[in-house]
This record gives structure tokens, sequence and C-alpha cells, in this order.
């Protein structure tokens, strides 16, 4: 038995460490280290709770708007108003552009440079990767930025300013879209979806999203021009439709209507209860207790503690891990192309892929529905007061996955925040049954060491981490 240390990773938001146990080459056991502490929970307690929809979006530059989102839920909750019809729509909107935006830069730039690796050399498919996703310089790169920056351009309309907008408020959105702005906003989404349709897939968005099973995405990609087409011939022929796969177990909060809440488990899906979730701090540099719901919870620095190895919290729900994401969302939403890819072979590297490009054929046309259902001139926001004493939640769908706020007001000040992003279920530790996160048993088994493939790396970024998010 030996031990290795891989990391930090490069392409990841943070720092990410992961120990290895290693038996004859192969992974026996793995412990994830998010080293990075931020503290943003400890900030916010003793402030004006408005002052968490400035605070909490700096948590992150890739999700600012998901906070930003879980952050106004929560207030509104305490509020006890709803946003306006407008103003749905509008946080909708705003939301659904920063989760693709977040899917094509994971697939282009974070994900598929993996390939371009001179490990592959010889594979059949190893040199067009090298001409399209090698880092920085390959034709990729140069064809997804202007699509990303133009596609963004809606959060001019919709939000004044990305990253950290301060347009989504508890009551809606402060960023009226009059009907002029209407027509560009469908213009903008018109120009992705040509992009979408002629480079990442090769054939119409309707096409991709009818897709069952999968063997008809492999005839369907067969021979097809499009870089999702290419990512299926490289991930068959390296098996990672068979590799990765963690619990089988997912979670979801719901996500723009479109997408319901639930959990799913050894085939049958339950309603979702955002009662069961829990935090456990056992292995982190945390004061340990008895496991609590967010709502009661505490993040209390232990630096000096025993057996700890990371300052991720351990969420679990029921008391067990549960992997979060688009695979999550699709398995949930009964696609029946996700749910046969993890029927057939489980959680795969590969089925957490295609979930998330399945997402954009799906949401795209659903944005066009939405922009077209706004009714320039009425409100976009409600108003209201908050009170001296409350508490809210603010349940929300990021790229990544399921993302709550839990806060307690007392005095009109903020007297308990709490959050859970994505990567903190994903990359949770062990638990005080033992129990590994997700991608802690998804790597037990592969093959890691000197000369080994980069498995590790490709089922690492197959959950796509966001370490500054983790421990917040």
């Amino acid at each position: 038995m030996s031990r290795i240390v891989v990391g930090p990773f490069n392409r990841v938001e943070g720092d990410l460490e992961v120990t290895l146990e290693l038996d004859a080459g192969r992974i026996a056991s793995a412990q994830v280290n998010s080293p990075l502490f931020r503290g943003f929970e400890q900030t916010l307690v003793g402030r004006a709770p408005l002052d968490a929809l400035a605070i909490v979006p700096r948590i992150c530059g890739i999700c600012s708007v998901a906070q930003s989102a879980a952050a106004a839920e929560a207030l509104a909750g305490a509020m006890g108003i709803v946003p306006t019809v407008n103003g749905k729509i509008s946080r909708k909107l705003i939301t659904a552009t920063e989760n693709l935006a977040d899917h094509l830069t994971h697939f282009y730039l974070f994900f598929m440079p993996d390939f371009a690796r001179p490990a592959y050399a010889g594979r059949a498919w190893h040199e067009s990767a090298v001409r399209r996703f090698t880092a920085v310089k390959g034709d990729a790169a140069a064809e997804v930025l202007p699509a990303r920056a133009g596609f963004l351009r809606l959060m001019g309309f919709l939000a004044g300013r990305w990253p950290h907008t301060l347009a989504i408020q508890p009551g809606g959105s402060t960023r009226a879209i009059t009907a002029g702005e209407r027509i560009r906003l469908l213009a903008q989404l018109r120009e992705f979806r040509s992009f979408l349709e002629k480079r990442l897939f090769g054939d119409a968005l309707a096409s991709v999203a009818q897709l069952a099973s999968k063997e008809a995405l492999l005839a369907w990609s067969d021979g097809r021009l499009g870089d999702f087409p290419a990512f299926l011939s490289a991930a068959t022929d390296l098996g990672l439709d068979k590799t990765g796969g963690a619990y089988d177990a997912f979670l979801s909060y719901g996500a723009y209507d479109l997408f319901p809440a639930g959990t799913w488990q050894a085939g049958q899906a339950a309603v979702f209860d955002p009662v069961a979730i829990d935090e456990d701090t056992s292995s982190a540099w945390l004061v340990s207790g008895q496991p609590r719901h967010p709502a009661q919870g505490e993040t209390v620095v232990d630096a000096n503690k025993p057996d700890a190895y990371t300052w991720c919290k351990a969420p679990r729900y029921a008391g067990q891990p549960f992997e979060v994401g688009a695979l999550a969302r699709q398995i949930i939403a009964c696609h029946p192309l996700a749910l046969d890819l993890v029927q057939r072979d489980g959680a795969s590297v590969m089925a957490r892929v295609v979930a998330r490009l399945l997402e954009l054929a799906l949401v795209l046309p659903a944005m066009e529905a939405w922009v077209q259902a706004l009714q320039p001139g009425e409100p976009f926001c409600a108003h209201g007061t908050m009170p001296d004493d409350a508490t809210g939640s603010g349940l929300v769908e990021a790229a990544r996955g399921s993302l709550g706020h839990w806060l307690s007001i007392k005095r009109g000040r903020i007297e308990r925040y709490q959050i859970i992003a994505p990567t903190t279920w994903n990359f949770s530790p062990r638990d005080a049954s033992n129990q590994p996160g997700p991608l802690e048993k998804a790597l037990v088994g592969l093959p890691a060491g000197e000369g080994a493939p980069p498995t590790v790396q490709h089922v690492v970024r197959s959950f796509d981490p966001c370490m500054v998010c983790t421990v917040h």
C-alpha cells in the first residue's frame, strides 16, 4: 500500500488536493481536501439582512448569480413576499444564462483539454483532439470564447452586469426589460443557438433533446461532425461510459419551473424533503457535534482537530451521500437518455458530461419562450418590509447542482447564515459513519500513480469542482 497526493488541479476554480491510497496501482481509498477556508458565513453574521445580496455573490465569479438567487429567495421567505410574474421570469433567464454559459465553459475549457494529453498519443482521435482542444491554443477556444461572450451579453440587458449583479432582489428584478430589449434578447439567443447547432452538436437542438437511449445517442453521433460527437467517440474509446460511478443517488432542488425537485436512489424516485438535510463536520477542521440541519448549523473553526483532512463539511440527505448536478436534474426529471445511461452503466464520466450538454439543448428553447412571456410595462419587482425577527431559506440549482442558503434574523440583524454549495455535496469528506463523499467513492478502483492514464482527472472534472464555493 502506498500514498500519493494529486493536486493542486489546474483548470479548477480554487484549490483542490486528493490523497490516494494505492494498492497494486489501483485506488483503494481517497480523501478529498478543500484546503481554502474563506469565512463568508461568519462575515455575514451581525450585518443587515439585505447586505447578503452584495456579499454572497463574491463567493464565486463563476456562479455569482446562483448565489444571488439563493440569497434573494431566502430573504423573500423572511420578508413574506412573492416576486412579480416578470420578476420570476427575469430571474429564471438570468440564472439560466449563467448556468448554460458555465456548461459551455466546462466542456470546452475545463474538460476537453484532457483529451489532448500526450498520454493518449496514438489513439485514432488524438491528433484532432490536440488541434481542437489543446488549452489556449486549440481551434475551439477561438470559436467558443466569442460565442460565450455574445451569449453573456444577455446579462447586460437582464442584470446590468455580470458577475456580481445587484439586479436580483427578493421581490424579483430591478432591471425592467423594454419591448426593444426583448427583441434584442431573442436575437442573442438565436445567435447562440446557431453556434450550438453548427459547432457543438452538428444538429438541431430538438434532435439532441429527443435522444432517448445510449444506443440512440451513439448511433446519432456516428460519423457526425461536431464537438459533442467528438467527445462521445473519445469517451467510449476510453471506457468513460463505464467509469466514475459513485452511489447512483441523486438530489435536486428543482430548476426554472422546468425540472422538478426530488431524489432518486436505487431506481426509485421520491419527493424531496428539505428537513432531511444535515451537515456533518466529523472530518472537517470544524468543531464536531451531532449533525445539524443547516438552519441550525454552525461554522466554528478547529484547525488542530485530529483526523480531520478538509475544510469541507459533509452534507447528507436522510443520512446518505447524494450526488448533485445536471445528471441529477435530468434523472429526477426522468429524461429517458439520462435514465438509460445511469441504469446501464451507472453515473459515469460520460453520463455527467452528456447531461450538461443535454441541458443546453433543453433550456435554450425554454429561454426563448420565457423572453416572449415577458410583459414590458408591467412590474418587475415587488416591495416589502424586513421584519426584526425571521427565518428563510433559498434553494436553487446552479450549473454544478443544488445550492442552498439558510438564514435567521434577530433584532434586525443576521443571526445565522449557512450555505451548502454543489461542490460541498459532491466533494464532501467522510461523515461520522465513515461514508465517503460521492467523489471519494467514485475514485475507488481507478488506476493511478506513475504510468497510469489520466483517468482520475477525467472523473474529478466530470463533477466540475468549484472549490471557492465549497467552504465559502
